[in-house]
């Protein structure tokens, strides 16, 4: 990316807070979906803006997708520094503290 901003590893979630995070996105809409363009630059830089903006995001991975979600997971979180709460089904949680201050779930 490059405006990359610069965020400190990714954090390392217990299994409590784990299930927290779920639990809050249990009644969270996608904020996107991986299809068959797979990830591209401009992808990571809107789920760097939503998780900036959220803290905690679902994706959707379609079947048209050249990922499997656990494979799109994995990677979106080492590319952005998140943390994969988990893979439920084609759905995929992220989270990752804002730099910002502006909103921060309490873990």
């Amino acid at each position: 990316m490059n405006n990359e901003r610069i965020y400190p590893p990714a954090p390392v979630i217990t299994s409590s807070q784990r299930a927290k995070l779920r639990s809050l996105a249990s009644t969270m809409s996608p904020v996107t979906q991986i299809g068959k363009g797979g990830v591209t630059e401009n992808f990571l830089t809107g789920i760097d803006d939503a998780l900036e903006a959220r803290e905690l995001i679902k994706i959707s991975a379609l079947e048209t997708s050249e990922y499997t979600p656990r494979e799109a997971a994995e990677g979106i979180a080492e590319a952005l520094n998140a943390a994969v709460v988990g893979v439920i089904g084609r759905k995929v949680i992220l989270y990752r503290r804002s730099l910002n201050g502006k909103r921060h779930i309490e873990l």
